[in-house]
């Protein structure tokens, strides 16, 4: 596509948003390390100098994206709970429930979890105060909503939904930087069938992590969650 200059902030809505979604569409094609500003300009029919004009720096553009799709997902979570967590169950049977629907939905978007891993070392690092701010209190608000999800389902658990959402994301980020596996290491894993055992698979080590910190932090015998 190509575009003329934007001369109103209704023209300029639209081109940040196209930036958006092509970014969207490269990333349904590659990892993130791979999304490049040459290629994402070309697709987007800018010259890059022109991308930049809306968005500081590919990163900015890859963490506004990371907002997006977390909006995403916790509505579509919000129904997955309603579903997947028995209100009448006992604490212990609900945390675990809510434990396998999270970690179930979070493996089927494995470009959610590569916006996490890339998050902190990478999306962070080339970005403007601003940008950085802009960033931290969207998802400071997304946090807060996906606390309440937890605590309308799982009551029990208190101030420590906040806690659990920040750890079972950023573990879904760093479990999603292994999958898939390159090609050498799938080959050496064929080549030696012994070293198999390194091998994660994406919805079992979420499920056994996301569970294991949501029993971590319910609370023991009607007391206050670990750590509090």
């Amino acid at each position: 596509m190509t575009f003329q200059r934007a001369r109103s902030e209704e023209q300029r809505a639209i081109r940040r948003r196209a930036i958006l979604d092509t970014t969207a569409a490269m990333l349904d094609e590659m990892p993130v390390a791979e999304v490049s500003l040459n290629e994402l300009s070309r697709r987007v029919g800018l010259a890059k100098s022109n991308v930049l004009r809306y968005f500081e720096s590919r990163e900015a553009v890859l963490l506004e994206l990371l907002d997006d799709f977390l909006g995403s997902w916790l509505e579509a979570l919000a129904d997955e709970l309603a579903e997947g967590v028995d209100a009448d169950a006992a604490p212990e049977t609900r945390a675990r429930q809510l434990g396998e629907v999270i970690s179930r939905s979070l493996a089927e978007r494995t470009v959610l979890c590569d916006l996490f891993g890339a998050q902190g070392g990478v999306l962070e690092r080339n970005v403007s105060v601003e940008v950085v701010k802009r960033h931290k209190r969207a998802s400071h608000a997304r946090l807060a909503t996906m606390s309440e999800l937890l605590r309308r389902h799982v009551p029990e658990i208190g101030d420590a939904a906040e806690r659990f959402c920040l750890m079972a994301l950023a573990t879904a980020g760093a479990l999603g930087t292994y999958v898939p596996p390159p090609p050498s290491v799938l080959a050496a894993y064929a080549e030696e069938p012994e070293l198999g055992v390194l091998h994660m698979e994406l919805p079992d080590a979420l499920r056994l992590t996301v569970t294991s910190l949501l029993l971590g932090v319910l609370p023991r015998d009607g007391g206050a969650p670990p750590g509090r």
